[in-house]
């Protein structure tokens, strides 16, 4: 997909990518092995404000755990289009994680957020694999986060 359809996209569907958040340790957020760009989890933050915080079916429902996913994939591509370039990438594999009680089931509805996401801006270029893992902790009580791979499909 052309830059300008990507871009054509994001303002489509009302979606500035502005500022990303700044890794929380001791690593870079997004790091280019060959042609292959891995970026390091990303949370639902915003202007370095914590959204989305708590447990899937308790704190936060699953439609908020959708909205969740879709804030770090924002920001997923935030990363990529800073360090990289949106139109330079195609979208390999997703990794998503939630936090949820223990009757909660719905983890792919709240991983539709990221992947839907992704296919809206990117198109045939954020088909991707993912998988969704269930945890009992992440960093400072978010609900999901998700880690991706893309391929560098051009210079």
């Amino acid at each position: 997909m052309e830059k300008s359809t990507i871009k054509d996209n994001l303002k489509r569907l009302g979606i500035t990518l502005g500022d990303v958040p700044k890794p929380g340790g001791s690593y870079v957020a997004v790091n280019v092995r060959g042609n292959i760009a891995y970026v390091a989890i990303q949370f639902p933050i915003r202007q370095d404000q914590f959204f989305f915080i708590g447990r899937l079916g308790k704190e936060v429902t699953t439609e908020e755990g959708y909205e969740a996913a879709r804030f770090a994939a924002m920001n997923v591509l935030g990363q990529i289009d800073k360090f990289v370039g949106l139109e330079r990438v195609g979208l390999n594999h997703a990794d998503i994680y939630y936090r949820a009680t223990e009757a909660w089931d719905e983890g792919p509805r709240v991983a539709n957020g990221a992947s839907d996401l992704f296919l809206s801006v990117l198109g045939n270029k954020g088909e991707h694999t993912r998988a969704i893992f269930g945890v009992e902790k992440l960093p400072r009580g978010f609900s999901v986060a998700l880690t991706t791979s893309f391929t560098i499909t051009q210079d």
